[in-house]
């Protein structure tokens, strides 16, 4: 059984935020954690309070064995973009782009191998 939690609007690039993804995607839950707790990038703490929401959602919601449960998929979309505008030499106007994410994460229990 799946269970998932998703953080949706948060004010980061998906690119930022698919390169933190990526390291912890398939790992343990306990181990992901852990990584992201130290990684230095401001996208590693948004994850890693999406994958803390999940595992309350696990611990809320089903009796799956917390211990056993695997990071299965982390899903980073773009969300909406806010654009802004900076004044440029001449009149001309430069264009600001200030993009959102939503970020899904997707804890499984680990398969018995």
């Amino acid at each position: 059984m799946q269970v998932q939690a998703k953080a949706k609007y948060m004010r980061i690039s998906p690119s930022k935020v698919r390169k933190v993804a990526h390291v912890v995607k398939g790992r343990p839950v306990e181990a992901g954690m852990n990584m992201l707790r130290f990684m230095p990038q401001k996208a590693a703490e948004m994850v890693y309070k999406v994958v803390q929401s999940a595992l309350a959602n696990v611990e809320a919601q089903t009796s799956m064995n917390v211990d056993s449960l695997v990071i299965q998929n982390i899903l980073v979309d773009q969300g909406p973009t806010l654009k802004r505008f900076r004044p440029r030499a001449q009149g001309r106007v430069g264009r600001i782009l200030k993009r959102t994410s939503h970020i899904t994460v997707v804890l499984d229990e680990a398969s018995g191998k």
